[in-house]
């Protein structure tokens, strides 16, 4: 194990949380930078995919999981929705809420034009919610980084209210195998290089290629849903292939785990630049 002083520089793929927390906690002044500069950009493309598709309402409450700085949780309050920031990092939720200029305790002043973002650290394998406390609960870039993201799933299905909905973007796999080597190849290099010159913890960029390596394809990850209860479940990519939106359900329904349709794969074309992001 790496480390800087008393603190771990980086996680193992067992995801033991005190790491992957103590891994994000070193990186959270520089995160948000270090995403935009990593996916040249479309990181922003993938926070309005993950508002769009959630299409949460004025008056709902939703849960934005692995929330980290808050920035998607800031995206899905546009509409009026009331959005909770969940993570176990402190320090990126405190740097979230400095930010946004939050209270002592947590919550953002309300604007006319837009619903509220609270600030709660929690863990995901014991969500510090009452059951059905929310309308929809999202989860961006997340959880794979959850040392059971089978339990997770089931905790987010808990507090979720019958007919709720569910969102999960998470990074995926290319369909040609050789491209996806290919891919997974320059992440392993390119992530800590880039890092190196803009993270004060570019070991963690090194877990980052890992896990993402590591991570089930799409319809895996649509199985692990419906096997955590989640019904209705569907899924389409952005960027490529190299990211999908699941979507699903909590309640009974049909279970629906298509390709990426046509309208699908010319969004995905239009809002991908030359080349892949890492």
């Amino acid at each position: 194990m790496e480390k800087k002083g008393s603190t771990v520089a980086r996680a193992q793929l067992d995801k033991r949380p005190s790491e992957v927390s103590a891994m994000f906690d070193l990186v959270a002044e520089r995160y948000d930078l270090l995403n935009d500069v990593l996916s040249l950009g479309q990181d922003r493309w993938w926070r309005r995919a993950v508002a769009a598709s959630l299409a949460a309402r004025q008056g709902e409450r939703v849960l934005d999981l692995a929330a980290g700085t808050g920035t998607v949780s800031r995206s899905l309050t546009r509409t009026g929705a009331d959005c909770v920031a969940c993570d176990f990092s402190l320090a990126m939720l405190q740097t979230g809420a400095i930010r946004l200029g939050s209270d002592a305790g947590g919550a953002q002043a309300r604007r006319p034009d837009r619903g509220a973002v609270r600030f709660v650290g929690g863990d995901a394998l014991a969500l510090p919610f009452r059951t059905g406390a929310f309308d929809a609960v999202t989860i961006s870039f997340g959880l794979r980084n959850v040392a059971d993201p089978g339990t997770a799933l089931a905790e987010m299905r808990r507090v979720t209210r019958p007919g709720g909905r569910l969102l999960v973007c998470e990074f995926s796999h290319l369909s040609q195998r050789r491209l996806d080597a290919a891919y997974a190849r320059c992440l392993a290099i390119g992530l800590p290089a880039v890092a190196r010159r803009l993270s004060p913890n570019p070991e963690a960029y090194s877990y980052l290629a890992e896990s993402i390596g590591a991570w089930p394809d799409k319809q895996e990850l649509a199985a692990m849903i419906r096997d955590a209860g989640w019904s209705s479940v569907r899924w389409r990519t952005l960027s490529l292939g190299i990211v999908a939106l699941h979507q699903a359900r909590n309640g009974a329904g049909r279970d629906l785990c298509p390709g990426p349709g046509p309208m699908a794969r010319r969004t995905a074309r239009r809002h991908t630049p030359g080349g892949d992001p890492p």
